[in-house]
């Protein structure tokens, strides 16, 4: 009783900190950014961005924007800044992550504000240099105001009153999931349900012989998988390209839990259920990024989401869904070997426990002593096989 008081409340908090603390947390740490050109907009912009958000942003410099489109759609950045003394243009990939699109449409926004200032600025310094009452009393009348309506149509055309701000959605999320919710509650489902899926095949009674687990794990994935892109895309329009690769990367997310979950569980008996559900659910799910972007995570806890099948199927089933499968083979090794791993374990799991089994077996059946009479003097230990021998033997007697 003393201990499951003490305990649960521990691993509740625990488990609540979990998610809590990365969700509190969520900050850009060196997000991929391009940057068009090399001129002294983007220079100045650069250094203005360094300055206001250190370490936010790790810059990659394009030569135009054609090649900046290409780096997003490759997913080697999530977006890019394409800045000029007109206005800024933002290319963004809300697919990518909508949280870090609408943080770049934010930074430019800001970009754009403070340029606007200092144009102002630079205007009304301009306008009230102390030599411009002298050359307006040395010229004749209305030469002063041709002057200077000439110069504000100089500057209107070298430098707006107001830079704008312009945002290209490059690769668009489905307009059915516009705000990426249910790509996200896709996602968590996923490795409840494939530890369920480990959880029964591994303690069904039907299912004696490895082979027939490691099948049914196959099977049972690949038709849960399908049903989930049937709902997903089917019903709610959230995974609308790729149709095939899309159902596959389904099905090895939850392969990949559900023979992990397996595995565990016949080598560490009831105990490897608990054990497969923390890191799966509380370490896994909480530290995937799935809702943001794991550059978007604290430091550490992205790298240690996307080691794990439910952050690296999350990213995958991203690059696969609207990028083609760009930037995914590590998420794609990632997922296979700890399906592999867990296969394997559901295969050969019986050789470690059946050995154990038999050891344990031969030993009571050859060598197990029974334990002494309470009669007095000293009563000898007797083997079990020679007693019922004995008894046998009275009772032809």
């Amino acid at each position: 009783m003393a201990i499951a008081a003490v305990a649960l409340p521990i691993v509740i908090a625990l488990a609540v900190m979990a998610f809590a603390w990365p969700a509190g947390r969520i900050s850009p740490r060196d997000v991929p950014v391009g940057i068009v050109g090399t001129g002294p907009a983007s220079q100045h912009a650069v250094a203005a961005l360094t300055r206001a958000k250190p370490g936010a942003f790790d810059f990659h410099l394009y030569a135009d924007r054609q090649a900046a489109r290409s780096a997003i759609e490759n997913r080697d950045v999530y977006g890019a800044l394409a800045i000029s003394g007109h206005g800024v243009t933002v290319l963004k990939a809300t697919a990518a992550s909508p949280s870090v699109a609408q943080l770049l449409t934010d930074v430019g926004q800001q970009l754009a504000d403070k340029a606007t200032q200092q144009i102002a600025q630079q205007k009304a310094a301009g306008a009230h240099s102390p030599a411009e009452p002298r050359k307006h009393a040395a010229a004749p009348p209305g030469a002063a105001q041709q002057k200077a309506a000439a110069r504000q149509g100089a500057d209107g055309a070298d430098s707006p009153a107001e830079i704008l701000v312009k945002a290209v959605d490059v690769v668009p999320v489905a307009t059915e999931d516009p705000r990426g919710a249910v790509f996200s509650s896709v996602v968590f489902p996923l490795t409840v349900c494939g530890i369920l899926i480990g959880a029964f095949v591994t303690m069904a009674r039907g299912l004696a012989r490895p082979r027939h687990r490691v099948l049914t794990l196959l099977v049972a994935c690949a038709v849960a998988g399908l049903g989930v892109y049937l709902v997903a895309q089917g019903f709610l329009g959230a995974l609308p390209r790729n149709h095939v690769a899309t159902w596959a990367i389904l099905s090895l997310d939850l392969l990949s839990v559900s023979a992990t979950a397996a595995g565990v569980i016949r080598l560490l008996g009831p105990a490897g259920l608990g054990l497969s559900a923390a890191v799966m659910v509380f370490v896994g799910n909480a530290f995937s990024g799935a809702t943001s972007a794991p550059e978007m995570l604290p430091k550490g806890v992205d790298h240690i989401g996307q080691w794990l099948p439910p952050g690296a199927g999350a990213s995958l089933l991203r690059d696969t869904t609207y990028f083609d499968g760009n930037s995914g083979a590590g998420h794609l090794a990632v997922l296979a070997l700890w399906s592999v791993c867990g296969l394997t374990a559901v295969m050969c799991g019986h050789w470690v426990t059946g050995e154990a089994r038999g050891a344990k077996s031969s030993a009571t059946t050859s060598g197990e002593l029974l334990p002494a009479l309470p009669r007095s003097g000293g009563a000898l230990p007797v083997r079990r096989h020679a007693h019922a021998h004995a008894r046998r033997h009275d009772d032809d007697g």
